[in-house]
């Protein structure tokens, strides 16, 4: 799946993306018990770039949602909230090298060139570590998470989901692929 860089949203789009922002917010309030919704809001009115990557992040299905606020570096953060990996960026290999390294079947996409095209940064392992306390993600799916170089340099890549009540890494050839597995961003506004 390739990714629209739609850069500027209409008016009607902002204002739907924020409701839809919102609502989530205010649904999952557990994800941000000390965070004001009308703060976030305006932050993100006042950074047009990063709607544009939330709405890429929706609009894949990922669901984005504020999971916590930085204050050394005064930044909110979202991060793909979807039960399931997101939809819309499924069945893709890790990253271009291994894409280009596949003789057959290629995947459309990459993780790591899809999370760029839209803005956001995979999420490592202790970042989805952390997002496994919020709730249970990824329950039937997994998800690419940021590979350490040197097994990236043998050809491998890592994946994690949560089974058996416990998340699980995973490790595979970077140039495979599978329906159920995609990745998580994050991005800080």
């Amino acid at each position: 799946m390739t990714i629209e860089n739609k850069i500027e949203l209409s008016q009607e789009e902002q204002e739907e993306l924020l409701n839809k922002l919102k609502v989530r917010f205010e649904k999952n309030i557990d994800r941000h018990e000390d965070l004001d919704w009308n703060q976030i809001q305006a932050r993100l009115e006042s950074n047009p770039e990063k709607l544009s990557t939330l709405y890429k992040m929706e609009k894949t299905e990922g669901e984005p949602d504020v999971v916590g606020y930085d204050k050394e570096k005064d930044e909110y953060i979202f991060v793909d909230c979807s039960k399931e990996s997101p939809k819309g960026r499924r069945s893709i290999c890790y990253d271009r090298e291994a894409l280009e390294s596949r003789k057959k079947h290629k995947p459309e996409n990459n993780a790591i060139d899809m999370a760029a095209e839209m803005g956001i940064e995979i999420l490592t392992e202790e970042q989805y570590r952390e997002l496994q306390k919020l709730g249970t993600f990824d329950a039937k799916t997994s998800t690419w998470v940021k590979t350490p170089d040197d097994i990236r340099k043998l050809g491998g890549a890592v994946f994690c989901d949560f089974r058996f009540g416990r998340v699980f890494l995973y490790h595979n050839g970077a140039d495979s692929y599978y329906g159920s597995r995609g990745f998580r961003g994050m991005l800080r506004v």
